[in-house]
C-alpha cells in the first residue's frame, strides 16, 4: 500500500507550471465574523481563518477582472482544531457572474486536515476559463452552523512560452554566464 502526498500548492508554483491569481481577483464572502474575514483566508497563514456567520451555505466569492483560466484550487482546513466548523460538503461553481453560475464540483470531505486539492476541468479535461468561481460551503462536519476556512489558493497554468522553473537557472558553463546565475 502506498502513502499518497499530501498536496503542496506552493511546490507547484515553484516549479513555474502555475502561478497564483487569487491575488488578481476581488473576494467576498457571504458573511464573517468581525476580524474573521478576507485577509485571514488570504494571509498565507495557516494559524489564522474566516469565520462564517449566518446560514448555510456559506460562499465565497472570486470575481476576476479578466477572464482567467483557472486549473486547481486549493483549500487548507483542519478538522482537529475546527471541529464542527469544519465544512463536509463543497460545491465548486463557475461562470461569467452570479446569475449564470454552473456547478462543477461537489467535495465530499471526511475529517480533513491539510491542503485539499481540487482540480478545475472541463468534459474534455482541460483548465476552465471564467470571471468568477464561488465555493459554497453546503454543510459542516457534526451538523455545524458557521464555518472556518484557513486558506484558498487559485491557479492557472503558467503559458506554455513562460513555463520556466527557477531551478533551470544554476547550471551556467562559461565564465560569461556565471556572472547571471544570481538574482539581485
Amino acid at each position: 500500500m502506498s502513502i499518497k502526498p499530501e498536496p503542496d500548492p506552493v511546490k507547484n508554483e515553484r516549479s513555474g507550471k502555475v502561478r497564483e491569481v487569487g491575488c488578481h481577483a476581488i473576494w467576498s464572502l457571504s458573511s464573517c465574523k468581525p476580524g474573521f474575514g478576507v485577509d485571514q483566508l488570504r494571509d498565507e497563514r495557516c494559524d489564522t481563518y474566516w469565520q462564517s456567520d449566518g446560514q448555510l451555505p456559506h460562499l465565497v466569492n472570486i470575481q476576476f477582472q479578466r477572464k482567467t483560466t483557472v486549473s486547481d484550487i486549493y483549500i487548507y482546513t483542519d478538522y482537529k482544531l475546527d471541529e464542527s466548523y469544519t465544512p463536509s460538503r463543497i460545491s465548486i461553481r463557475v461562470g461569467t457572474h452570479f446569475n449564470d453560475l454552473q456547478e462543477i464540483e461537489v467535495i465530499i470531505l471526511s475529517e480533513p486536515s491539510g491542503w485539499v486539492h481540487i482540480p478545475i476541468k472541463d468534459l474534455s479535461e482541460k483548465p476552465i476559463r471564467m470571471f468568477m468561481v464561488q465555493i459554497a460551503v453546503t454543510s459542516n462536519h457534526q451538523n455545524g452552523r458557521d464555518t472556518h476556512m484557513r486558506q484558498i489558493k487559485i491557479h492557472s497554468p503558467s503559458e506554455e512560452n513562460h513555463n520556466v522553473a527557477i531551478n533551470n537557472f544554476n547550471n551556467f558553463s562559461t565564465v560569461d554566464f556565471q556572472q547571471f546565475a544570481t538574482i539581485r
